[in-house]
């Protein structure tokens, strides 16, 4: 399994992880109303599944733009390779 597809899988269990974090803080929530407060590592829970979902999505995002400038620069190196072929 290359890195691309490692990323895009864990991407996904986060995604889920983050959604029964969250849900469990509404439950949380709707249980404790009027009462006391829930502990505040349910209220806080969701944040660090969001904050791993931040950079492998901003890692996705931009992959596309980098496959494509890692193609172009591949191709001008090799265009300037064959130019310098030519000239010889």
């Amino acid at each position: 399994m290359n890195w691309n597809s490692a990323i895009r899988q864990t991407h996904r269990w986060l995604s889920i992880a983050f959604t029964i974090t969250v849900i469990a803080n509404f439950v949380a929530l709707g249980m404790a109303q009027g009462k006391q407060q829930p502990p505040a590592w349910i209220t806080y829970s969701p944040l660090l599944p969001l904050a791993l979902l931040l950079f492998s999505g901003l890692y996705l995002f931009a992959l596309p733009y980098i496959t494509k400038w890692r193609r172009e620069q591949r191709t001008h190196s090799a265009a300037d390779i064959s130019s310098l072929n030519r000239r010889s």
